[in-house]
């Protein structure tokens, strides 16, 4: 074929156009590029909207065990892992400059199913993850076109960050978990979605600490939880990293901890010993503030005994 005729037949050729998004059909999550799980996580969006089945029990959707990263092993018995279960959104429980935490239904049909705290961190078109440098060092990722875009703070980086910091806290409450710390059990994460044991009863959710207004004995107790929370951190050579009476649970008069996205390795993280003792320093005064005394405390010797424990000393 002549090249006249192969511009002519170019010409005549119909123009492809953007297919009109109608209002029923689910709006995408991010702008900018997306990371694979979130790719993966709309496509399954756009399946469920147009798909024949309708959801049982007026659910929202289908459960995400089936395309989700599970919690360790054992599993509490109240966790539901068969394909049939269904999610019912319940509310919204709090929400926050990275992430805001929903409450969820998750059931098989015609059951009364289980509670459960879903964490969802924001898009990149959200202010994201405030003094997140500091967090971020001694997290690397094998690929430095990611790194670039998270260090620039591209849509894509903003993107990869908030991926991060859902594996990181996922990562890290399994890891605490299993070891015996007092944290929600970490039932899933399906891309930036965290799902999580619920804390309260019910559908009420647990108070913070900062709402509790201890007796002087429960108050000592509580520190004492708190002591020993820090310790068996330090144990794993970890810092909470963001410590305070509002990242603290007491459910059935326990000291819960929740909130770990940004978790520091206190050995790899050059800030690491900063991160500890200002935790320290930060929940202690807390407790100052309630009536318990300093020498009870003891912030100096105990940030000296979480250094030993974490075996920098």
């Amino acid at each position: 074929m002549r090249k006249h005729d192969l511009e002519e037949s170019y010409e005549q050729r119909p123009r492809r156009t953007r297919r009109p998004r109608f209002d029923d059909e689910p709006e995408p999550a991010r702008g900018g590029r997306l990371t694979e799980a979130e790719r993966v996580r709309l496509a399954r969006l756009r399946e469920d909207a147009y798909t024949e089945t309708a959801i049982p029990d007026g659910a929202d959707r289908w459960s995400t065990w089936g395309e989700a990263e599970h919690g360790p092993r054992p599993r509490p018995d109240w966790v539901i892992t068969e394909l049939a279960a269904v999610d019912t959104e319940l509310g919204i429980l709090k929400t926050g400059k990275e992430a805001d935490v929903h409450l969820v239904r998750r059931n098989l049909p015609g059951t009364e199913g289980t509670v459960l705290a879903a964490k969802r961190y924001r898009s990149g078109e959200h202010r994201l993850f405030h003094r997140d440098a500091g967090y971020l060092e001694g997290r690397r990722m094998r690929r430095s076109r990611e790194m670039r875009a998270m260090e620039s703070r591209s849509s894509f980086g903003r993107n990869l960050i908030a991926e991060q910091w859902a594996v990181a806290e996922f990562g890290a409450l399994s890891r605490l978990w299993t070891v015996g710390a007092p944290v929600p059990y970490p039932v899933q994460r399906d891309g930036t979605e965290l799902l999580l044991e619920f804390l309260g009863d019910g559908e009420t959710a647990a108070p913070r600490l900062a709402q509790v207004r201890p007796e002087p004995e429960q108050l000592r107790e509580l520190w004492f939880q708190t002591s020993a929370m820090l310790e068996l951190l330090a144990s794993q050579g970890l810092a909470h990293g963001d410590l305070s009476a509002y990242n603290l649970l007491v459910h059935r008069e326990r000291i819960m901890v929740i909130d770990l996205p940004q978790v520091v390795d206190i050995v790899a993280n050059p800030g690491g010993l900063e991160f500890l003792a200002r935790d320290v320093r930060n929940i202690a005064a807390w407790f100052h503030s309630r009536g318990l005394p300093e020498r009870l405390t003891a912030v100096p010797e105990l940030i000296e005994e979480l250094k030993e424990i974490a075996g920098l000393r």
